[in-house]
């Protein structure tokens, strides 16, 4: 019950966390990164599901034509009458070669053919861990501009300069539902590897989730500095 992740339940955490930061910050921009974080992971859980079931097509038109080379293959070998008498040294080695030949092709056909399912579904994961992997950057943009160091600094701001209107507690709640998006992401992402034994599929899930746990680190060393400052008794 608890060894693999509830896709219902990580939709349900970010539904709550979407109200957190609408009622915190309402109709801001990253509600709407959140709002789209949780239409992705709607689509993920879905296609997830869907991804981990048998293409049971693929496999029956895999093992037809399997079956159909190998038996090529037999019929082939059948047909091939050597005469030992005869028969010369270069004659046997070039029918020894193109025996070879043949069975190197039907081997890599039917490799290729046995393997096609591994590898659309893996397409098809990775293409969307590219999603995810996107939105962990756009997380991240958002927190780009909320540096505690600066808060209540008198400073001379420039037209550029970005605006900073959140009081300290609204910066820490702020980075941190940022923190708390970035590790959704990661888990959404994980929905694709609970139910693959696809070695380039759970690098990848890896590799997105170094990139959220680091992304997220930098925002907790700014909430941290928020903490600093001003120590909870």
């Amino acid at each position: 019950m608890y060894r693999s992740l509830d896709p219902d339940k990580t939709e349900a955490t970010l539904v709550a966390l979407h109200s957190r930061i609408e009622e915190r910050f309402p109709r801001s921009n990253l509600g709407r990164v959140c709002a789209e974080l949780l239409t992705l992971a709607r689509i993920s859980k879905d296609r997830a599901t869907a991804i981990a079931q048998p293409y049971y097509g693929l496999r029956i038109a895999g093992a037809v034509i399997s079956i159909a080379s190998l038996a090529a293959l037999v019929y082939s070998v059948s047909m091939f009458e050597v005469s030992l008498t005869g028969l010369n040294v270069g004659e046997l080695m070039q029918a020894t070669q193109a025996a070879l030949n043949n069975l190197i092709y039907i081997g890599a056909a039917v490799f290729f053919v046995v393997t096609f399912e591994t590898r659309l579904k893996r397409s098809r994961v990775l293409e969307a861990l590219n999603e995810l992997r996107s939105i962990a950057h756009v997380i991240d943009m958002h927190q780009l501009t909320k540096d505690p160091v600066i808060h209540g600094v008198d400073t001379v701001s420039t037209p550029s300069s970005p605006e900073r209107d959140l009081t300290e507690f609204e910066l820490a709640r702020y980075l941190d539902y940022c923190s708390e998006m970035l590790s959704l992401t990661g888990k959404v992402a994980a929905l694709y590897a609970q139910s693959s034994s696809d070695g380039e599929v759970i690098s990848a899930v890896n590799e997105l989730e170094v990139l959220t746990t680091g992304l997220s680190a930098k925002i907790w060393n700014k909430i941290s500095a928020i903490h600093a400052a001003h120590p909870i008794d």
